[in-house]
């Protein structure tokens, strides 16, 4: 069975919701009926839980709540009025822990759990029931925020499938080291006794970085997951699956084998790879999703058995053509290798701006770029852009700073640096009538925009 987002040729945009003015109200609804406009039939949007002081959505505080900062303030529920009871079922195995994780982080001043008192710390089912108590006020304002987050999240998705568009979600592999899930369920993770990492998540050095990235999220203990029959793992898949159409799963190669560093490490250098029972965990997710509807990031160093385990259940992956022009003619982000189950981008949300990736190239890559696409410096970056839609990729994706032609000011995030990233926000009016012709146009001319 195809998967309905690879059921025809479509166009997306890569655009964060925490790019948008109150996301999942007002904003969202002008991005989609943008969109729809300009016909692109799928919104690809990054994690949508709540993020820390770094504002990293790969660094998420849960993984079944969302962002409280995507809510448009104008048409939250009624405070008096009831609460859906689907939502109630829908919350029970985690509202409550994540409302009262976050009261106690407000209430110790943002520390993480690990260092609040013990009692608190461990979980002491007497303390937890008096610091609800202490806190109920706050927790219940939480609840109610969630609430508020499920009431509008719903009604917007309702808008885009009335709209044709599809939403395309993201799935950060690893959680925050201080979050509801390391709190709430320390014996799946890689802890010291106090709860914090023993060991942590990266990569070893790659295009991005000479010395690896370190992203400080604990590592997991796949044998206690697997005594469980993957049970949290699946939870964290069906929440966001409830949320979206499709769902991409971030750093798709640990699911065969993941970069573990000692905690502490001041690089990636001195970690290992350690065997993940990836196969396992896959097939009981298609036990339940019979369809398997996500998408590898499968990107980085790629060996044989993560392509084994990628194409043995069918899982499109992404090809990105910033990374096409190494002069190697086998590169598989060339667009005359891609398979047509796969989902091509110009760059993604951890790459430069086309424009600002451009303006970068030595002078060697700079002329095969332009003699691969036939183009002058002035044509970019809509010529790394129509190689994506003219590819045979059933499912291209640009992100919206190069819809905008915005250069290395507008970029995202820089893989391996923590300070100034996240921040980019859609420029008022840029998403404007004219623009939405032109992309109409072009979407038609490779056969992706709705009939």
């Amino acid at each position: 069975m195809r998967l309905p987002v690879f059921d025809r040729r479509r166009a997306g945009v890569l655009l964060p919701m925490s790019a948008l003015e109150a996301a999942l109200g007002r904003g969202g609804r002008a991005c989609i009926d943008w969109l729809a406009e300009a016909g692109f039939s799928v919104w690809q949007i990054l994690p949508a839980g709540p993020v820390g002081e770094d504002r990293s959505p790969y660094w998420v505080r849960s993984d079944c709540a969302g962002n409280p900062a995507f809510l448009d303030p104008a048409e939250l529920p009624d405070p008096a009025g009831p609460v859906d009871p689907e939502f109630l079922a829908a919350s029970a195995s985690w509202l409550r822990d994540y409302a009262l994780f976050e009261a106690l982080t407000g209430a110790h001043a943002g520390a993480p759990f690990w260092e609040w008192p013990p009692p608190l710390r461990d979980r002491e089912p007497e303390a937890l029931a008096r610091a609800a108590a202490e806190l109920s006020a706050e927790v219940a304002r939480l609840e109610r925020e969630q609430y508020g987050f499920y009431v509008q999240w719903n009604r917007l998705r309702a808008y885009a499938l009335s709209r044709g568009v599809r939403l395309l979600g993201d799935l950060p592999f690893y959680v925050g080291p201080s979050s509801v899930e390391t709190w709430a369920h320390r014996e799946l993770f890689q802890l010291k006794p106090s709860g914090e990492p023993a060991a942590v998540g990266g990569v070893p050095p790659d295009y991005f970085s000479p010395v690896g990235q370190l992203w400080g999220n604990p590592v997991y203990d796949w044998q206690a997951l697997k005594r469980t029959g993957f049970a949290w793992w699946l939870a964290r898949v069906r929440a966001q699956l409830a949320r979206m159409d499709l769902l991409r799963i971030d750093h798709f190669r640990a699911l065969a084998a993941y970069w573990a560093v000692p905690a502490g490490a001041r690089d990636a250098r001195g970690g290992a790879w350690q065997h993940t029972p990836g196969e396992e965990l896959l097939r009981r997710i298609l036990d339940e999703f019979s369809d398997l509807p996500l998408v590898a990031e499968d990107l980085g160093l790629i060996t044989e058995d993560v392509l084994a385990l990628k194409n043995g259940f069918g899982i499109p992956g992404m090809r990105v053509l910033q990374f096409a022009f190494d002069g190697e003619p086998d590169n598989p982000h060339l667009p005359y290798l891609y398979d047509r189950d796969c989902v091509a981008y110009s760059g993604t949300h951890d790459n430069d701006t086309t424009l600002g990736w451009y303006r970068s190239l030595d002078r060697d890559t700079a002329q095969r770029v332009d003699y691969f696409l036939g183009a002058t410096a002035e044509a970019m970056p809509e010529a790394l852009i129509r190689a994506a839609l003219a590819s045979v990729a059933r499912l291209a994706v640009i992100p919206a700073q190069d819809l905008l032609g915005l250069d290395s000011a507008a970029r995202l995030n820089t893989p391996g640096t923590v300070a100034g990233n996240w921040t980019w926000r859609l420029p008022p009016g840029a998403l404007t009538t004219e623009l939405a012709q032109h992309y109409r146009r072009l979407n038609g001319a490779f056969g992706r925009a709705p009939g």
